[in-house]
């Protein structure tokens, strides 16, 4: 149940680009049904008009690639003319594989660092003055930034550079415009965990290093991103918001909390 009262966000417009899947597709939804006028952003054409289907509530899906500051800056601007100045920008689009640094071409690790950190570069600096007062921008990063691991130098070194982005654009920006990010953890139902989760015991061994034993639902980071872009966040700039279930704070499964300390 959403802690958030319906036509929270009546009037508001919304741009979530990567929003025809998954975590970002998710978010664009919670808007909608809050009462946003959203517009999605994918790659793919039919991709992107399905999403918007998929939200309803009059959304918009336009085709464009991130990576091309001419083209997301062109979609912005159409949304502005449908919609008007928009209020809340969602970057989520992102590119992952697992590959050993030896096992990557130069080319793949320019991919996914062009696609996350340029991307949402791109998306940021695309939207700037088309924005109105006290906007809220939000990029979606990964525990990755800050905590190094095997097969992903592509998508550590994106995220971390993500995540310092987000934190200088805070500075830049203010007071107007809040720029902050969302950081999931292992998210149930996303093409990610498809890609990457365990199976079988494994995955019951992988929730038991999660401090709160379970994979989180999408709906847990869309309400994050509406808490980020709500009155109630207010003073919030330049923050990393966890939303992981403590996943990053280390393997819960090696506690022993049987031989506690007694006064």
């Amino acid at each position: 149940m959403s802690a958030f009262r319906d036509g929270l966000f009546d009037g508001k417009v919304v741009f979530v680009a990567g929003g025809t899947s998954g975590i970002n597709l998710g978010i664009a939804k919670r808007f909608a049904e809050l009462g946003a006028k959203v517009a999605v952003v994918g790659r793919n054409p039919e991709k992107a008009a399905n999403a918007a289907a998929e939200i309803g509530h009059g959304a918009i899906g336009l085709s464009s690639d991130v990576r091309d500051y001419g083209a997301i800056r062109a979609s912005m601007e159409h949304i502005v003319e449908t919609f008007g100045k928009m209020d809340v920008v969602v970057s989520g689009a992102a590119g992952n594989f697992l590959a050993p640094a030896l096992g990557m071409s130069a080319n793949a690790f320019r991919t996914v660092v062009d696609i996350d950190l340029n991307g949402t570069f791109n998306v940021f600096r695309g939207c700037h003055d088309l924005l109105n007062d006290n906007a809220s921008l939000i990029a979606i990063t990964a525990g990755q930034a800050v905590n190094p691991m095997a097969m992903q130098a592509h998508a550590c070194a994106a995220k971390a550079g993500i995540n310092q982005l987000v934190r200088v654009l805070a500075m830049e920006w203010g007071p107007n415009v809040r720029v902050n990010g969302i950081s999931p953890g292992p998210i149930a139902g996303t093409e990610g965990m498809a890609r990457l989760s365990p199976e079988g015991a494994d995955r019951a061994k992988h929730f038991e290093r999660i401090p709160l034993k379970r994979w989180g639902e999408i709906d847990e980071i869309a309400e994050a991103a509406v808490f980020l872009s709500s009155e109630s966040a207010r003073y919030v700039t330049g923050t990393i918001l966890d939303v992981d279930g403590g996943s990053q704070l280390g393997d819960a499964s090696r506690m022993d909390t049987s031989k506690g300390l007694s006064g």
